[in-house]
C-alpha cells in the first residue's frame, strides 16, 4: 500500500464563524470552517473544502464580483488572497489588528477594509500592471472615534458608508467631491453593526446592536453628486512673463479676493426609525443583517435564533422564522435575491432558504459538540459519526453531506460500527444503552440494555453480524447480546478497571473476542465455545485501545506509555513493539509554566486502526499528529499534522521570545493591580479552570481514526472536525515489476504497430501503472477480444486491472465498456480470487462503491428525465385540448352563421 495521502475534505463541521458568501452564479456557498473554507455546490449537491489553511480561524471574507478572487481575513489580521480557479494562496498580508469587515466595490476595482478607527482603501488584485502587489494602499479615511465595524458601497462604486462602535455611520467619497466630504450620521444608542445603501441612491439604512433601524433620506441623487465636479471648468495655470533684458522674472501681481463658488452640499434627514424589539418581544440583540438592493428586502437575525424579512423602505413585514435558540451570526442573499443563506455558530448550522416558497435548498448541521467516534460502511460509501451531543450522523463520502441524524441517545456516543451487510449501524453511549439503527428506513429498531445501569465505552460486532459486545467503564464487565432477538446472552467479567477497547477477529478456525482495560491487561475470549475460556496478557501499562488485523493473525494494543505492542491471538505471545513516544510530538498550552517536553508526559495515542490489507496501522490520540506505522518492519512511514490552527491550545512546542514580557509569558500574568482579579494558574500537568469562561480554547486531540475498506482513504475525528485524507493515484508514478525495455513508446507500438499484440500491451501498461496509458490501451482493445485477453491475464495483474476499472467507473464515460472488463475478469479468475480474499477485499469494496455511486447518478438522471417527459406530455395535452376547443368553437360559429343565412333566404 502506498501512502501518498492528501487532505481531501472536512466533514462534521459546516460553519464556525464569520460571514457566508454566494458565488456570482448562485450555485455555490462559501462557508468559513475554522481556518479552512468549505464550498457547498448547490447544483451538483456536493461539498469540498479548499486546500487552503491559515494559522488562525477566519472571521471575515470577501469575494470579487467576477468570482475569481477570495480574500479571507483571520482573527489576528492575517489576510489570504485565494484564487478560486487554482484553489491556491496567491498572497499573504498582515494587518496585525482585528478586521471586522472587508468589502469589494461593485465594479471590482477596489476593496475597503475596516482597520481600527480608520478605513483603508486598496486597489483590487490584478488591477495594476505596474507592480504585482495585491494590497496597494490608495487612501486611508479617518473620522471615527472608535473601531469601525461594517462597510457598504454605493451602486456606482464612488462612495461607501462605514459603521462604527461610536454609534455613528459615516459616508465617504472614494475621490474628492465638492458636494461631499465626510458626512456623519448619528441617532443610534448602541454599536452600529450594519449599514446599507439603497440601489442607485444615497439613501441609507443603518442597524445597531440593540435592534434599532434608522432610514436616512438624501436630498441629492447619486447621479447629481458628481455633476458639479464634472462641469467645473479647469482654470489654466498662469505662467509668469519673463523679461529677456532682466535677470529675474517679473513679479506676479497679487490677485484680488474672489468670492468662493458655493457648492450644494448634500444633506441627510432621518425619514423613519423602527425597533425590532417590538417584534422579538425580548431583550435579544441584533447579530446579523443583509439587504438585497434589487428586491429591497432586508433580513435581520437575532441572538434568540429568529430572523425577520421586511420590504423597504416601508418596513413591511414579509416573513419571520426561528432556527432555534442560538444566535444567527451570518445572513446573506444570493444575486437574484430568492435564496437566503443563514449561519449559526452555536449549532454549527448552515441553511439556504428559499423565502418565496418557504422551503430549504440546503440544511446542514454538524455536531455542535465534539466528535468522538466514526466508522466506515463496508463499501466505503458512507461514514457514521457520533458526538458528545448524543447524535449519530450518516455522511455520504462522495457528496460530503449529512443525509440522516439519529437523536435517540441522551449522552455522549462512545463507539460506532456498521454491520457486515451495511444495512445497520450500532452505537454505544454513556447513557447505558446500545442502539441499532436501520440505514434503509432510518429508524432505531433495536435497543440493548444491561441488567444494571452501566456506561458503555467501546463496542464490537462479530463478522456474521449476529452478536454485539460492549464494554463498560464503571462495572468493568463485557455484555454480549443477540442482534436478532435483542436478548442478553452473556456477561463476561474478569477485568478490574474500566474497559477501553473490544474487537472481534477470526484466528484460524476460531472466532475470538479481545478486550483491553486500564488494569494493564488484554484478555482473549472464546465466547462461542466456552465463556469461561480466556487468556490474559500483561502489557505493563494501562491499555487504551485494541484492534484485530483483518486476517485475524495479529492483535495491536496501544498503552499509556505510548507503546504499540503486537501479540499473537492464539499463543498470546508478543511478536513486536513500537516505541512511539518520540513521534507523539510536544504539547504545551499557553498558560503552562513548563516546557513542551515536560507537559507532554502522560500523553499517549488513544486510538488505532489497521489498514485494509493489514500492512499498516494508523494511530492518533492526545497530539496534533497522526502516525502511520508498518506492521512488519515496525517503522514510522509517515506523520500527518492534524491542524495548523493556532486558535487551539497545544499547538506550541517551545517557549517563544515574541510572547515574553516584563512579567513573564504573555497571557500568564494579569497586569491589574488588584490581586483578586489575577488569573489563577493551574499546576503543571493539571487540567482545571472555569469551562464557562468567556475565552476558552479547545485542545488539539484526535479521538478516533479509521481506514476506508477500499484502502484509498482514511478519516479522523479531531478537534477540527471529520478530516478525510485520500490518495491521488493519478499524480503518483508507482510502477510494478518494471524493467528497462518497458516504456510508453514500446507499449503504444504494440497497439497500432505492425506487430500488434494488445494482450502484451495491456500487461506492459499495468506494469508501468500510468492511468492515462492503461486507459489508452484498454479502450483500443475491441469488445470481442476482452474475454480472451482476460482469461490469459496473469494472476498478479488481475488486482491491478480490477482496481483501475473501479477508478474508471467513476471518471470515464465508457461505463458499459469497463463493466464488460470487470465481468469477464471476475468470471475468469473468480475461483483463484477466493483463495486470497483478504488481499482482494479492498478492490472489491472499491468496485462496489463505484457501482453504487454510478447507480445513484443514473437513477437521479432517469427520475429527472421521467419528470420532464411527464411535464412535456401534460403541456402537450393541455395545448391540444385548448386547440380542439378553439376549433370546436369556430365550427359552431360557422354552423350558426349558415343557419342564419338559410333563415334569411
Amino acid at each position: 500500500m502506498k501512502f501518498a495521502y492528501k487532505f481531501q475534505n472536512l466533514l462534521g463541521t459546516v460553519y464556525n464563524q464569520g460571514n457566508i458568501l454566494f458565488t456570482p452564479d448562485d450555485n455555490t456557498v462559501l462557508s468559513p470552517v475554522g481556518n479552512r473554507i468549505s464550498a457547498f455546490d448547490l447544483k451538483r449537491n456536493k461539498s469540498q473544502t479548499l486546500p487552503v489553511e491559515c494559522h488562525k480561524s477566519f472571521t471575515c471574507t470577501a469575494l470579487s464580483p467576477n468570482g475569481v478572487i477570495l480574500i479571507a481575513v483571520a482573527e489576528d489580521g492575517e489576510a489570504l488572497v485565494i484564487s478560486l480557479i487554482s484553489k491556491t494562496v496567491l498572497h499573504k498580508h498582515r494587518f496585525n489588528r482585528k478586521v471586522y469587515d472587508i468589502q469589494f466595490s461593485p465594479d471590482g476595482s477596489r476593496f475597503a477594509v475596516t482597520f481600527q478607527n480608520d478605513v483603508q482603501l486598496f486597489t483590487a488584485p490584478g488591477q495594476r500592471s505596474v507592480d504585482f502587489n495585491p494590497f496597494h494602499l490608495e487612501r486611508v479615511f479617518f473620522g471615527s472615534h472608535d473601531e469601525t465595524t461594517c462597510i457598504d458601497w454605493t451602486s456606482d462604486s464612488k462612495c461607501f458608508a462605514v459603521g462604527a462602535k461610536d454609534m455613528n455611520t459615516r459616508v465617504y467619497p472614494v475621490k474628492r467631491c465638492p458636494n461631499l466630504g465626510v458626512y456623519s450620521l448619528g441617532g443610534h444608542s448602541d454599536i452600529v453593526l450594519h449599514c446599507f445603501f439603497a440601489k442607485d441612491s444615497l439613501n441609507l439604512y443603518s442597524l445597531s446592536r440593540s435592534g434599532q433601524l434608522c432610514i436616512w433620506a438624501c436630498d441629492t441623487s447619486l447621479a447629481d453628486l458628481w455633476v458639479a465636479e464634472e462641469n467645473e471648468p479647469e482654470e489654466p495655470e498662469e505662467v509668469p512673463e519673463v523679461d529677456p533684458l532682466s535677470e529675474f522674472p517679473a513679479a506676479k501681481e497679487p490677485r484680488l479676493p474672489v468670492e468662493e463658488k458655493k457648492s450644494n452640499k448634500i444633506a441627510y434627514t432621518k425619514s423613519a426609525r423602527h425597533y425590532y424589539r417590538d417584534l422579538t418581544k425580548d431583550h435579544s440583540t441584533l447579530t446579523s443583517a443583509c439587504f438585497h438592493k434589487t428586491t429591497k428586502i432586508l433580513v435581520a437575525g437575532f441572538s434568540n435564533g429568529s430572523f425577520f424579512l421586511h420590504e423597504m423602505p416601508d418596513f413591511t413585514l414579509i416573513h419571520s422564522l426561528s432556527l432555534g435558540e442560538q444566535s444567527i451570526t451570518a445572513a446573506v442573499f444570493n444575486r437574484r435575491g430568492d435564496w437566503l443563506a443563514l449561519g449559526t455558530t452555536g449549532l454549527g448550522q448552515l441553511v439556504v432558504w428559499e423565502w418565496q416558497s418557504q422551503c430549504f435548498v440546503l440544511k446542514q448541521q454538524g455536531h455542535y459538540d465534539q466528535l468522538m467516534t466514526l466508522t466506515y460502511s463496508p463499501d466505503g460509501q458512507y461514514l457514521a459519526t457520533g458526538g458528545s451531543d448524543g447524535k449519530v450522523k450518516l455522511w455520504n463520502t462522495s457528496s460530503g453531506f449529512c443525509f440522516v441524524t439519529f437523536n435517540e441517545h441522551t449522552a455522549s456516543v462512545t463507539a460506532l460500527q456498521f454491520t457486515h451487510s451495511g444495512k445497520a449501524v450500532i452505537s454505544s453511549s454513556l447513557d447505558g444503552t446500545v442502539r441499532a439503527f436501520d440505514t434503509t428506513r432510518y429508524r432505531n429498531f433495536r435497543t440493548f440494555t444491561s441488567p444494571r445501569p452501566a456506561q458503555f465505552s467501546c463496542l464490537a460486532i462479530d463478522p456474521s453480524g449476529d452478536v454485539v459486545c460492549a464494554g463498560s467503564q464503571d462495572s468493568f464487565e463485557l455484555f454480549v447480546w443477540s442482534v436478532q432477538t435483542g436478548r442478553l446472552l452473556e456477561i463476561l467479567s474478569g477485568h478490574e478497571a474500566p474497559i477501553s477497547g473490544v474487537a472481534f477477529g477470526n484466528a484460524g478456525e476460531n472466532q475470538l473476542l479481545v478486550s483491553s482495560s486500564w488494569d494493564q491487561t488484554v484478555r482473549v475470549w472464546d465466547i462461542f465455545k466456552s465463556k469461561s475460556q480466556q487468556e490474559s496478557v500483561r502489557v505493563h501499562s494501562e491499555a487504551l485501545a485494541v484492534a484485530f488485523r483483518p486476517d485475524g493473525n495479529e492483535i495491536a494494543v496501544c498503552d499509556l506509555n505510548c507503546r504499540i505492542q503486537f501479540f499473537d491471538p492464539v499463543s498470546t505471545q508478543q511478536i513486536g513493539i513500537i516505541e512511539a513516544k518520540a513521534d507523539l510530538g510536544r504539547f504545551r498550552r499557553e498558560d503552562d509554566l513548563v516546557s513542551g517536553k515536560t507537559a507532554s508526559k502522560g500523553r499517549a495515542f488513544t486510538t488505532l486502526c489497521y489498514s485494509a490489507d493489514g500492512m499498516a496501522i494508523l494511530v492518533g490520540g492526545k497530539s496534533k499528529y497522526i502516525c502511520v506505522y508498518h506492521t512488519k518492519e515496525h517503522v514510522l512511514l509517515r506523520r500527518f499534522a492534524v491542524s495548523k490552527n493556532w486558535s487551539f491550545t497545544g499547538m506550541t512546542e517551545f517557549l517563544s521570545k515574541r510572547t515574553n514580557t516584563e512579567m513573564g509569558q504573555r497571557g500568564l500574568m494579569d497586569l491589574d493591580e488588584d490581586d483578586s482579579d489575577r488569573q489563577k494558574l493551574s499546576l503543571p500537568g493539571v487540567r482545571s479552570g472555569d469551562m464557562a469562561s468567556r475565552h476558552f480554547k479547545p485542545e488539539v486531540t484526535v479521538y478516533s481514526v479509521q481506514f476506508s475498506p477500499t484502502g484509498q482513504s482514511w478519516a479522523a475525528c479531531s478537534t477540527e472536525g471529520l478530516m478525510i485524507y485520500s490518495t491521488h493515484t493519478e499524480d503518483l508514478f508507482d510502477p510494478f515489476d518494471l524493467d528497462p525495455s518497458i516504456t510508453p513508446a514500446s507499449t503504444r507500438a504494440l497497439i497500432s504497430g505492425p506487430s500488434r499484440d494488445p494482450g502484451r500491451a495491456l500487461i506492459m501498461a499495468l506494469r508501468l501503472n500510468e492511468n492515462k496509458l492503461v486507459a489508452e490501451v484498454m479502450e483500443s482493445i475491441p469488445v470481442h477480444d476482452i474475454a480472451l485477453i482476460s482469461e490469459n491475464l496473469p494472476d498478479k495483474y488481475v488486482t491491478l486491472l480490477l482496481n483501475f476499472s473501479a477508478l474508471q467507473l467513476e471518471n470515464s464515460r465508457h461505463f458499459e465498456f469497463y463493466l464488460n472488463w470487470i465481468k469477464t475478469t471476475l468470471f475468469a479468475h473468480g475461483q483463484k480470487l477466493k483463495s486470497r480474499s483478504t488481499t482482494i477485499m479492498p478492490v472489491l469494496h472499491s468496485l462496489q462503491k463505484a457501482l453504487i455511486r454510478k447507480k445513484e447518478d443514473i437513477l437521479r438522471i432517469t427520475q429527472r428525465n421521467v419528470s420532464n417527459l411527464e411535464y412535456a406530455q401534460s403541456v402537450f395535452k393541455l395545448t391540444l385540448e385548448a386547440g380542439n376547443s378553439a376549433s370546436d368553437g369556430k365550427d359552431s360559429d360557422s354552423v350558426d352563421g349558415e343557419m342564419e343565412e338559410d333563415e334569411e333566404d
